[in-house]
């Protein structure tokens, strides 16, 4: 190990599909251009170690959370989970507590500093081409989501913790085919470009604090 990887910060991504990039490039999943634009502003900081799995629910973090090499404490920790929580159709208290019980990790994975971890609202699905194929009913899927991303953002101000919303973004470009991935469900590296304007202030914000 060079003496420079020292100096390094240290990032960690908790996620699911959208964090691990499902469909696209891996430079172009948001938690590796996140670091690219850091880096960009002069910032040392490792490539992130992401804990994620395509169609991990709650639960299903906290188990692979459990099975994963960590080694806090860590500079900066993201957490966004939950939509497979929606899809799958399970209860929304069930996912407030399981949700509190990861951020509360997380913060500990960032040496019990709250202000040092984000949180990722869940994108909307429903107006994606694989949504409107799918024969449910969209606007049910935007109403459920609704209510989940009111939780994630809830638990985030009751843990002190800052809070992005990507579901506005992903409704106004989530339904044009260069926003999504060739699956039709995914975002596209465009459109986790655009999920930035959100995300990077929530991740420098963070860096700045002690």
């Amino acid at each position: 190990m060079h003496a420079r990887d020292h100096a390094e910060l240290r990032y960690l991504a908790l996620g699911d599909s959208y964090t691990i990039g499902e469909a696209v490039d891996p430079a172009l999943r948001w938690p590796q251009q996140l670091v690219a634009r850091l880096r960009e502003d002069g910032m040392a900081i490792a490539d992130p170690q992401i804990v994620a799995v395509t169609g991990w629910t709650t639960d299903e973090l906290s188990a692979g959370m459990d099975a994963a090499t960590l080694v806090p404490p860590y500079d900066l920790v993201s957490l966004s989970i939950g939509v497979n929580n929606q899809y799958r159709g399970r209860d929304p208290q069930n996912y407030r507590r399981e949700f509190a019980a990861l951020l509360q990790r997380a913060i500990a994975l960032a040496g019990r500093r709250a202000a040092r971890v984000f949180v990722v609202s869940i994108p909307d699905w429903g107006v994606t081409r694989f949504g409107r194929e799918s024969g449910r009913d969209v606007a049910a899927i935007g109403r459920e989501l609704d209510t989940f991303n009111a939780i994630n953002r809830d638990e985030a101000l009751r843990q002190q913790v800052a809070w992005a919303d990507v579901a506005a973004i992903s409704r106004t470009a989530g339904a044009a085919a260069a926003e999504l991935a060739d699956d039709g469900l995914h975002p596209s590296g465009r459109q986790y470009t655009g999920w930035l304007t959100t995300i990077l202030p929530a991740a420098l914000t963070a860096l700045s604090s002690p």
